[in-house]
């Protein structure tokens, strides 16, 4: 499958070696003087390791990868000791990757590992893990594509309807399909919206109506390159992700039909069968056709 992961200019890379210090997951070693990545499966793709290069020499990008494993990843650092153990997970924590760092308590847990959970930085117990869904992501890489879920309290909601201010329903960062990750937390067994860019602006009710407790990407079939890779994360989030239904709204305009074309071809190549629903938006932001399509 294609994912975030990062990679590395070898010809930048100065063997400082301070990128292998600060990747606890493992992922990269010094060899012939140079950081090397050895073995995607201990990428996580969040680029906590970018802000450790003094050069500049990492970076992030979408490729063919096998997916990240965090039972790998603690059988990899557990003889490392708690100190690693905790920093992996803190890091995890920090980007949000709630159903990671769940794996990596219960194998702290079947393992009977020395490890003071008490450090971690949560403020639920680690058996309640599942219920904790937003936190802010506080940690290093790149804020563009730094996974972070949010939602807005009750009172603030209702604060602003009062004031007569429309609230986001947006729950999620990042939304551009380019950044987002196929297996995100706020991703699984959810209903997701695939909208072209220019939806929400022509559509006053995008957020109360349409938005309002699904994930969302947005991406412009004309103008965005890679839609190769908008294929293979929609079958991700499918197959993956387990995602219930999918929801493509695009615009009248005979361009944005690519975005609906593509979620067919990702659910031909998917194992798992999700209804997509397709709703066609006016210039003037009017539904003009809602039907369920798959």
């Amino acid at each position: 499958m294609k994912r975030t992961i990062i990679k590395i200019d070898e010809d930048l890379c100065n063997g400082c070696g301070l990128c292998v210090d600060g990747c606890h997951e493992g992922a990269l070693q010094m060899i012939d003087g140079k950081a090397r990545m050895i073995s995607d499966l201990y990428c996580d793709g969040l680029g906590a390791c970018i802000g450790d290069c003094p050069v500049g020499a990492i970076t992030l990008e979408e490729r063919e990868a096998e997916p990240y494993n965090e039972i790998k990843v603690m059988e990899r650092i557990s003889p490392k000791g708690e100190k690693t153990i905790i920093a992996h997970l803190n890091h995890l924590i920090d980007h949000d990757q709630t159903e990671f760092v769940e794996q990596g308590i219960n194998y702290i847990r079947d393992h009977k590992l020395d490890v003071d959970l008490s450090k971690l930085k949560i403020k639920k117990a680690p058996e309640k893990m599942h219920q904790h869904n937003h936190q802010h992501g506080h940690g290093g890489g790149c804020p563009g594509s730094r996974a972070t879920t949010f939602d807005i309290p009750a009172t603030t909601a209702a604060t602003n309807m009062v004031n007569g201010d429309q609230p986001s329903e947006l729950r999620q960062w990042p939304v551009q399909f380019h950044l987002v990750n196929p297996q995100a937390p706020y991703f699984q067994n959810a209903d997701v919206l695939l909208a072209a860019d220019c939806v929400a602006f022509s559509m006053g009710n995008f957020h109360s109506k349409y938005l309002k407790g699904k994930g969302l990407a947005i991406a412009c079939p004309k103008l965005d390159s890679g839609k190769e890779i908008y294929i293979e994360k929609l079958t991700a989030m499918i197959d993956h992700a387990k995602i219930n239904t999918l929801t493509v709204m695009i615009m009248e305009v005979p361009c944005c039909s690519g975005l609906l074309q593509m979620a067919k071809i990702a659910t031909q190549n998917a194992s798992r069968k999700v209804p997509v629903k397709a709703m066609v938006v006016s210039l003037k932001g009017e539904v003009i056709s809602e039907e369920w399509v798959l």
